[in-house]
C-alpha cells in the first residue's frame, strides 16, 4: 500500500496541472453555456449557436483546419519520409528534427509578426518584389490578413508538427519488408499500395486529425493577424467576451467554446483509436 501511495504522489503534480488548466475551465464553460446573465438555467445560449454568423464562423474554422491539416500532413509526411532515408544519427536528421520541434511551437503573436514583417504590406519581401521586379503580391487584395493568410501561416507550423508525430510511424517500416516484396516480384507501387500504405494509413489519418485539432483550437496567431472582423470561432468568442457594443454575450461565447470542446473531443477520440491501431505493429 505504501509503495502504491508513493507511486501516486509522483502523479499528483500532473493531476493538479490538468485539473487547474483543463478540467476547471471546461466545467466553467460547460456550466456557463446553460446560464443567463442572472445565473438562471437557460438554453438560449446554445440555441444562439444556430445564428447565421456563428454557423459561418464554425464552417470557416472547420474548412481552415481541414485545409491546413491536409496540406501539413502531405508535405510533412513527404519531409518525414526524406528524413527516414537518412541515417538515424546523421547531422541532417538531427538538425531537421530539432528545427521541427522548435517551429511546431513557433506560433502566436511572434509568428504573425514574422509574416507581417516578411510579406505584409510593408514587408521586406513585398517591397523587394514591388520595387525591383514590379510584382505586387497584394494586387488582388490584402489576402494575408484574411482566411488565405491564415491558411499560409497555419501551414507553417502544421508541417513541422506532422514531421514530429509521423516520424515514429515511418521509422517503424522495416526495410526487409520492401526487400521481401521485391524478391517476390512486387513493384514499388505494389509495395506502397499493399504493404507500407495500409500500415501507415492509421498513423497518417491520426496525425492529420491531430493537426486538425491543433489548427481548430489556435487563437493567438489569428488574433494578431486578423485586425478586422471575426471570421473564425476563436475570434467570435473573443468578440463575445470583450465587445463593448453587444453586451451580455459572455455566456454565448461560452456556448461557442463548448461547441469547440465537443468538436475537438470527437477528433481526439478518433485520433486515440487510430493511435492504438498503429501501436500494434509499431510494437
Amino acid at each position: 500500500m505504501s509503495r502504491r501511495l508513493r507511486d501516486l504522489l509522483g502523479v499528483v503534480p500532473f493531476l493538479v496541472f490538468v485539473g487547474i488548466f483543463l478540467v476547471v475551465p471546461t466545467l466553467v464553460v460547460a456550466i456557463g453555456a446553460f446560464l443567463d446573465e442572472d445565473n438562471r438555467a437557460t438554453l438560449d445560449n446554445v440555441t444562439a449557436l444556430a445564428d447565421g454568423y456563428i454557423v459561418q464562423a464554425f464552417v470557416r474554422s472547420i474548412v481552415l483546419s481541414a485545409v491546413t491539416a491536409i496540406l501539413g500532413a502531405v508535405i510533412g509526411a513527404l519531409l518525414g519520409y526524406a528524413l527516414v532515408t537518412a541515417k538515424p544519427d546523421s547531422t541532417v536528421r538531427r538538425v531537421v528534427t530539432s528545427a521541427c520541434g522548435v517551429l511546431a511551437q513557433f506560433g502566436g503573436v511572434t509568428l504573425a509578426f514574422a509574416f507581417m514583417a516578411t510579406i505584409g504590406l510593408s514587408g521586406f519581401v513585398t517591397l523587394f518584389l514591388r520595387d525591383s521586379l514590379g510584382i505586387d503580391i497584394f494586387s488582388g487584395g490584402v489576402w494575408l490578413y484574411d482566411l488565405p493568410g491564415l491558411v499560409l501561416v497555419y501551414t507553417y507550423f502544421q508541417i513541422p508538427l506532422m514531421v514530429i508525430v509521423f516520424l515514429p510511424a515511418l521509422d517503424g517500416i522495416r526495410p526487409q519488408w520492401r526487400e521481401a516484396t521485391e524478391s517476390l516480384g512486387g513493384s514499388t507501387w505494389y509495395y506502397w499500395r499493399r504493404v507500407a500504405g495500409p500500415l501507415l494509413a492509421p498513423a497518417f489519418i491520426g496525425s492529420t486529425l491531430l493537426l486538425f485539432a491543433n489548427a481548430f483550437s489556435a487563437y493567438a496567431t489569428a488574433a494578431a493577424l486578423v485586425s478586422q472582423g471575426s471570421p473564425i470561432v476563436p475570434l467570435q468568442i473573443r468578440s463575445a467576451l470583450t465587445s463593448e457594443v453587444l453586451l451580455g454575450r459572455e455566456n454565448v461565447g461560452k456556448a461557442m467554446a463548448l461547441g469547440m470542446v465537443v468538436v475537438v473531443a470527437v477528433v481526439m477520440a478518433l485520433y486515440a483509436v487510430l493511435q492504438r491501431r498503429t501501436s500494434r505493429w509499431l510494437d
